[in-house]
Formats: structure tokens, sequence, C-alpha cells
């Protein structure tokens, strides 16, 4: 049985029906002319992990994880990364050819290769929107291409005092200012969203005449009152799809051991995937 254990993947987590993973990946696997593989998405939640896990055979890849199982599944797996490690949490998990599975995290370089193809490759300082795990992910990406201080607006101080702990681990200048004072974020020459779907709406109507870069994670829907204000306004916008496939097209090189992956390709069926919902 030739080459058996890389022919499987799937995404996991709680809810799953919503996710776009498997689009992305069997359209990377039909481009690279990997026809025998599949790729899945099951409803797995933090207490049927373990059990999952134990269950799989020879014939699997690679697993991507959403929530809730980033940090859940970091005692469960053989090793992590020290990307995974830095904001402890894992949304892939490779599993090698001696069958020791190895725990990674794509969110961050996914953002860093996302910035980057719209251009951004170093920024002096930024704006963090939001405190959440996509937050400590935007804060780890940050560390690599922002020079100077990094402003996390948030609502509650034991937020704020998160965001501290995390700028402190990663080795961010980083401050905190309260959520009422959101709209001051709108001048950084980077700001990222990492709200959920209708938190940054009202912000809408403050975007400066001449803004930046938004990078808003959401991708559905999209565009967000925010994007679409800002992109009319003349600013560039770097949108949860393009984080999404960027992640996406690092796990597809990690399972498979084909690089690059088509980036291009996954981003059509991504964008057909949207529209038809």
């Amino acid at each position: 049985m030739e080459n058996v254990r890389y022919k499987r993947a799937a995404v996991l987590g709680s809810p799953i029906a919503h996710s776009l993973s498997p689009v992305l990946h069997r359209a990377a696997y039909a481009e690279l002319g990997l026809t025998d593989w599949v790729y899945e998405r099951f409803e797995v939640d933090e207490a049927g992990l373990p059990g999952f896990l134990a269950r799989l055979g020879p014939e699997w890849a690679g697993l991507s994880l959403t929530m809730p199982l980033k940090r859940a599944v970091i005692p469960l797996v053989d090793e992590i990364t020290e990307t995974a490690a830095s904001v402890d949490a894992v949304n892939t998990v490779v599993f090698t050819e001696d069958g020791r599975s190895v725990g990674d995290n794509t969110d961050i370089p996914g953002m860093v290769a996302a910035l980057r193809e719209h251009g951004i490759e170093q920024v002096g300082s930024a704006a963090i929107l939001g405190a959440g795990a996509t937050a400590s992910s935007a804060l780890a990406a940050l560390a690599r291409i922002c020079t100077g201080e990094v402003v996390a607006y948030v609502r509650s101080a034991a937020r704020a005092a998160e965001m501290r702990q995390w700028g402190e681990r990663l080795d961010v200048e980083i401050r905190t200012a309260d959520w009422a004072d959101a709209a001051e974020a709108l001048h950084a020459p980077l700001v990222i969203a990492t709200t959920p779907a209708g938190t940054t709406d009202a912000l809408a109507t403050v975007v400066p005449e001449r803004p930046a870069t938004l990078f808003d994670v959401l991708y559905e829907p999209w565009p967000t009152a925010l994007a679409a204000r800002w992109s009319m306004s003349g600013g560039a916008v770097v949108g949860g799809l393009d984080l999404l496939v960027h992640q996406a097209v690092l796990q597809v090189e990690q399972m498979t051991g084909r690089a690059p992956a088509p980036l291009e390709a996954m981003r059509r069926a991504g964008e057909k995937a949207l529209a038809e919902r």
C-alpha cells in the first residue's frame, strides 16, 4: 500500500458546517493531481477530541483545527512548533512518516503572507481591534513585521491584562486602550480587526479621509461595513478569505509535502463557494 498514510485529511471543530477548509484543500488536491486524496469535515468538540485522535489510522496525513480545539489539542500531540507554542494555539496537526503528531499554527505566518501579498512587509505601528484568540495570533504576526508600538482596543480590564501579557511574551511593545476610543485605531498605518461579525459596524461612520490598511479577519459576511467604507475611502483592505487561503496553503504544503500549493486555485474555489452561499 504505497503512500497509504498520505491520503486523508480533515478539519475538526464545533460548529464545523460553515468551514471553507474542505473547499480550499480539495481545490489544491485537484490542482496538484492528488486524485486519491480526500479531505473531510467532522463535528468534534473538546470532549470528543481524544477519542477521535485515538481512532486515526496510518492513512491520515493531517488535520486542520478550528474552535474550540486549538488549545485542547496541545496535550494530545507529540510535539508543537515554536510558532504554535508562542500563542498556545494549534490549528494544524501533521502526522509524520514515523507516526508522530506535530502541532503547528499556520494562522500566524498566514497573516504575514496575506499582508505581504498586499505590499505590507513592515509597519512602524499598528492597532488591533479585539482581544480574543485571533488577536493573540495577530499580535504574533505583528511581532514579525511591526517595528514600533501596537495598541489593542478592548472592552474590559481583564482583556487588557491578557493582551499586555501576550505582548510581553511575544516581545511586542503594546499599549491597551478602551473600546470606547476605538475610532482612534483607524488612523494607524495598519489596523487588524479580530472581532465577531457586527462588532465594528459603528466604526464605519468614522473612517478617516485617507485610511491606510485594514486587515479584517472576517470572511462571512463580506465585506463588513467597516471594510466596505474603508475601501470606498481609498484604503487598502485585506480580508478574512486572504487569511484563510494563505494559512490553508501552508497546511496543504505540510500535509502533502508538495510546494508551492496552488494559491490562486484555492482562492478561486473559496470565492466561488462564498458567492454560492
